[in-house]
Order: C-alpha cells, then sequence, then structure tokens
C-alpha cells in the first residue's frame, strides 16, 4: 500500500510504504511530516543495541502519535486499542507503522542488530505516558484525556545558520544522549533542544555495497545532523578552500552539516546506515550538484 499526499486527516493505525529509490550506490528511503506520515515531527529517536527476548515499550500515549521503523533487523509491534490486539511484524527499511494516540504498544522479538527508529508528534514529556495497562482502560472509558500537547518554535536556533558565508569549521561532531538500559540503548533529539533546528525530513542509505560513494552536492539553505546508525564511514566536507574528512562510527554522535558545504560520503563499512535529519523537506532548487558551480556560489558570498 502505497500512501502519498497531504494524510493530516488519517488518524488510523496502519502500515505505511515509504519511498525505496533503488541506486547501485545503495538505497535510500525518506520520510517528511505531514506528507509520508499524518504528522508534524517533534521529537525523533533510534533503539539499538537490543538483546534477544527483551521487551520495550508496553505503555501508551495520552497525545502523542508516532511512526515506528526497523531500519535494520527486524522486531513485532504489538498494539492494543483497548478491543483488539494486533501484530505488526517490521522488517523492511521501507515500511513502517503509524500508531496514534491512546494505543498500548509493545515492542519485542527483536533480532540480532536490530535498529528501531520512532519519530513521534510532540517532546518528550512524562505526563502523556500511561504505564499501567488498567489506567489505560480507564481512561478509555472515561473518554476524558488529559491534553499536554505542546507546540516548539524553533526560528531563532535557525539564524545561527543563516550565514552567507560558511566553512567546514563551521561542520562539527556533537555525541547525543544515550540512554542505557538493559533492554537496549536509545537515543533521542527533541527538536529545538538537543538538535537546533525543527527536523522536517529524515532519510536513510542502506545495502550500500563496498566501494562505493554517496553524496556529491552542496545545499543553499539545508541545515543537516548525519549519523552512523549503523557500522560506519566517512564524510569529506569542502567549503572551497579548506577540506575536512570525519569518521562516524557510532549511533549516538552526529555531524552538523551547515549549508554551503560540498560533502562526499565514502568508506563504507558492511551493514553501514547513513541517517540524515534535515531542517527542511526535499527542494531539489536547494540543492548544488556540480562542483563547479559550487565554487562559483561560493565565491559569490566571499
Amino acid at each position: 500500500m502505497q500512501e502519498t499526499g497531504n494524510i493530516s486527516d488519517q488518524r488510523k493505525e496502519r502500515f505505511i510504504q515509504l519511498p525505496k529509490i533503488i541506486d547501485d550506490r545503495g538505497n535510500l528511503s525518506f520520510i517528511e511530516e505531514n506528507f509520508h506520515i499524518p504528522f508534524k515531527i517533534a521529537r525523533t529517536y533510534w533503539i539499538y543495541d537490543v538483546p534477544g527476548g527483551e521487551i520495550r515499550g508496553s505503555h501508551a500515549f495520552r497525545e502523542q502519535e508516532e511512526f515506528i521503523v526497523a531500519l535494520s533487523g527486524s522486531f513485532d509491534l504489538v498494539l492494543n486499542d483497548g478491543k483488539e490486539t494486533r501484530r505488526y511484524s517490521l522488517n523492511r527499511s521501507y515500511m513502517g507503522v503509524y500508531v496514534p494516540r491512546m494505543t498500548w504498544r509493545t515492542m519485542e522479538n527483536f533480532s540480532t542488530n536490530s535498529l528501531c527508529l520512532v519519530l513521534s508528534s510532540m517532546p518528550y514529556d512524562p505526563s502523556d505516558y500511561i504505564w499501567d495497562y488498567d489506567s489505560f482502560i480507564k481512561e478509555l472509558k472515561s473518554k476524558t484525556i488529559l491534553s499536554v500537547r505542546q507546540q516548539t518554535d524553533i526560528s531563532p536556533l535557525l539564524s545561527a545558520y543563516n550565514s552567507p558565508v560558511t566553512t567546514v569549521y563551521n561542520c562539527n561532531v556533537f555525541e547525543l544522549p544515550k540512554e542505557h538500559n538493559r533492554a537496549g540503548n536509545l537515543t533521542a533529539l527533541n527538536n529545538g533542544v538537543e538538535v537546533p533546528f525543527d527536523v522536517k525530513r529524515i532519510y536513510y542509505t542502506y545495502d550500500i555495497p563496498s566501494g562505493a560513494t554517496r553524496g556529491g552536492h552542496a545545499h543553499r539553505g539545508l541545515c543537516q545532523y548525519l549519523i552512523a546508525a549503523s557500522s560506519s564511514f566517512d564524510v569529506l566536507l569542502d567549503d572551497g578552500c579548506n577540506k575536512k574528512l570525519i569518521h562516524l562510527d557510532r549511533p549516538n554522535f552526529a555531524l552538523q552539516i551547515v549549508p554551503g558545504i560540498w560533502r562526499e560520503l565514502l568508506n563504507f563499512s558492511s551493514g553501514a546506515i547513513c541517517m540524515v535529519l534535515a531542517s527542511e523537506k526535499y527542494d531539489e532548487s536547494d540543492y548544488i550538484r556540480d562542483y563547479q558551480d559550487f565554487l562559483s556560489f561560493k565565491s559569490c558570498k566571499l
């Protein structure tokens, strides 16, 4: 089932098939807020290093909506709406499940090296969680659900990256929060807190063959966080005058790339997954794909 167009009024639990761009250099899938998924992204987190036999989740959200994808490996997503229980087996990088608010959910049967990506409609708020199933059923029956919906305005944070002149020295690697747990580690980024822009699109490259290179372009205005969600790779940055090589090999570290920087991704290890958090939806006019055009663009900014 292919979901396209504006689906903001569709709030039913379901599978959603994502775009899959097949390329000899590795396949790519992407998710845009209020398009492929029916909500605005407020928080992005991923779960990794999950031991076999562990169970994650076992809670519901009063207001929060989620979209869940297995970027690698597999696991089962078990959902309960208070009336019946349904099981979704997630094992493809281009298939995910939309989970509406007030849905009890559990994740189990994680395979070795599984990687779970979750997009959420709200920043982290402990008051939105319901941890007890009986309380969940009671709230469903009472129909008196506390609204804890929050809105964030991070536009002032973007101004720091709108300088007409940027260099490779504006691009840095940041250690991200890592929640250690015997049931697997978790790294979560709230817009405007752990990531300094509003994440509107997430895309990831996978099934990358040995010796492949990716990238080979720059952006006029896009801000990005690049993460080695699995295995490792190198990123070669170029501002037209200086070059800088960055090695990424941990899922709780991100390379921030500001606008106006040419980048190439290379030296992918086996099983590598490059995940990118982007400040804008896809816009071809923002790309500079020819290196000479890039040099001309940078010279105009000097």
